[in-house]
């Protein structure tokens, strides 16, 4: 049951060094097995040699040369043994380092295998593996992970291609829908029936052109950035706080912020998408007179952007739902302008740019949201 749990290299390397001490074992019983078989067969090997008359003289002198044959005999024996085992013990060490060795080397087609499922995990489906080498059993794991990794490939290239399409279809006639609304609006003939429905009518119009507007967002969000540029979170925080300074006081938010430099590399129109979801998220779902704290600098290597803000007490089951298109945790507020996609694009973005996202809800009610980036190399 132990053994179970310990890192695959350290079984295969006891393995080996078992399979040595076994073969080591066999070897050095076989070698005391002959020896002593050939010592015995020493005295009678010289007596075949004497004839009856010399052994009959000598009698006494061999019974005095077979005592000493007999202890040199054991002494050799004993000090066979005892050197094979030192031998054995001392070639054991070196086996279980050689073992530990052709172990790392035998696993690092696996090794290879699970970065690049890593690097998979992370939203990166172009990666391939590519092993080289003889058509063995990792050969052909490698080659199996590259032709689904292909096939997933494939699969969301066309999902992402779908949405976007969809949504661009969809513009058009939405766009031609809301000015008609806005014509028949300013009508002076106008009927009474129509003056009351056609407010309606536009918010359900202007919701459906923020989903798509969302939708598209997203597709081209899940995308990997091709070519990033020096971005300061900062900066990009600063100008949104600004933008949405009307929006905080309609609903009766306060906003404070500790704004520190946080260089990173990327999209800086995804990045800026990505701060205006985190910032209206918390200004629309802080409550009344809420308030919201915003953050960017350094962290651990990385550089942040930190929302915190009151509201609802949300539970910790609830909070990965909230990162799903569409939904909404229980207690949060319904009647904002959100289409639900708002947190789903921060994390899509964040993941484009090799990035995380953390959020756990407040003790006192309320979400903290941060998002981890790569920091950008000086130089």
């Amino acid at each position: 049951m132990i053994a179970a749990r310990w890192p695959i290299r350290l079984r295969l390397t006891l393995l080996y060094t078992l399979a040595f001490l076994a073969a080591g074992v066999v070897l050095v019983l076989m070698m005391y097995f002959l020896v002593s078989q050939s010592l015995l067969d020493a005295p009678s090997s010289r007596r075949d040699l004497l004839d009856d008359e010399v052994e009959r003289r000598t009698a006494g002198i061999d019974e005095t040369v077979r005592s000493a044959i007999e202890a040199y005999r054991a002494e050799t024996l004993h000090g066979l043994l005892t050197w094979s085992i030192v031998a054995l013990g001392a070639a054991l060490v070196l086996a279980g380092v050689l073992g530990w060795f052709l172990a790392g080397r035998a696993l690092r087609p696996l090794q290879q295998v699970t970065e690049t499922a890593r690097r998979v995990a992370e939203r990166n489906l172009h990666e391939r593996i590519g092993l080289t080498g003889p058509k063995d059993e990792l050969r052909e794991l490698a080659d199996t992970f590259d032709a689904m990794l292909e096939r997933l490939d494939r699969s969301f290239d066309a999902q992402r291609t779908f949405v976007a399409n969809a949504s661009h279809e969809l513009r058009t006639p939405l766009a031609v829908n809301r000015t008609l609304l806005e014509v028949a609006l300013g009508e002076p003939d106008i009927s009474d029936d129509l003056r009351r429905l056609a407010p309606t009518l536009l918010a359900t119009n202007e919701r459906s052109e923020r989903l798509v507007e969302g939708l598209l967002t997203l597709a081209r969000s899940e995308q990997s950035v091709t070519e990033p540029v020096a971005v300061d979170l900062r900066e990009i925080t600063s100008a949104v706080l600004d933008q949405e300074k009307g929006e905080a006081t309609r609903h009766g938010m306060a906003v404070t912020s500790q704004l520190r430099h946080a260089l990173t590399t990327g999209n800086g129109v995804l990045l800026e998408r990505m701060v205006v979801n985190l910032v209206q998220n918390a200004i629309r779902h802080g409550g009344p007179d809420g308030t919201a704290r915003v953050w960017t600098g350094p962290r651990d290597g990385w550089v942040a952007i930190q929302v915190e803000n009151t509201g609802p007490k949300l539970g910790t089951y609830e909070v990965e739902g909230l990162f799903e298109p569409f939904r909404r945790g229980e207690g949060r507020s319904a009647r904002g302008q959100g289409v639900g996609l708002g947190l789903s694009i921060v994390r899509s973005i964040a993941r484009a740019h090799g990035g995380r996202v953390v959020a756990r809800p407040r003790d006192q009610g309320g979400l903290l949201i941060r998002v981890d980036l790569p920091a950008r190399v000086q130089g």
